[in-house]
């Protein structure tokens, strides 16, 4: 993407996590629920919460608390709501706080993410495609490649057993 700002006609998919706005490419979203339960799978990547029965079909779920690092590990606030969205490897369930709406139309901006000078401790800049500048608020947009990358990467420390080792 250029310097320039790309107008586009897309919708975006609006939630918040830890009171700031965040969005996918609506063409992305399969569909959105209240919270489920999930089933815990031990082994499991850091960032999953869980498997979710979605009629049938397995999918697993993750908190973006925990990508974005600003968080500790636990279940989406109570109200929350999951995102399922659709990726290369199959359906993803992201755990987000609360479900916002659905920006469309050419008043809808996607600028580039900021290079330089964001936030210590915030989210990691690779997870997002750009930034929306809409109605005097800004919302991350999610690049869900990388979103799907970052919640199937086990600790390096997991990755590094020794011959022998019991665990």
């Amino acid at each position: 993407m250029t310097g320039a700002a790309l107008s586009t006609q897309r919708g975006w998919c609006t939630f918040e996590v830890c009171g700031r706005d965040y969005a996918v490419d609506v063409a992305s979203v399969q569909e959105v629920l209240r919270a489920q339960p999930l089933t815990r799978v031990p082994g499991a990547p850091p960032a999953w919460t869980g498997l979710l029965n979605l009629r049938g079909r397995i999918v697993p779920a993750v908190d973006l608390r925990v990508l974005f690092g600003v968080a500790p590990e636990r279940a989406p606030a109570a109200g929350g709501a999951l995102v399922v969205v659709r990726s290369g490897e199959g359906p993803l369930a992201l755990g987000v706080d609360a479900i916002g709406d659905v920006h469309r139309g050419a008043d809808t901006r996607l600028e580039p993410w900021p290079e330089a000078g964001g936030e210590r401790g915030g989210p990691d800049a690779a997870l997002f495609a750009g930034v929306l500048a809409a109605a005097e608020r800004l919302i991350g947009v999610l690049d869900l490649e990388r979103v799907v990358e970052r919640a199937f990467e086990r600790p390096a420390s997991a990755s590094r057993r020794t011959p022998g080792d019991p665990s």
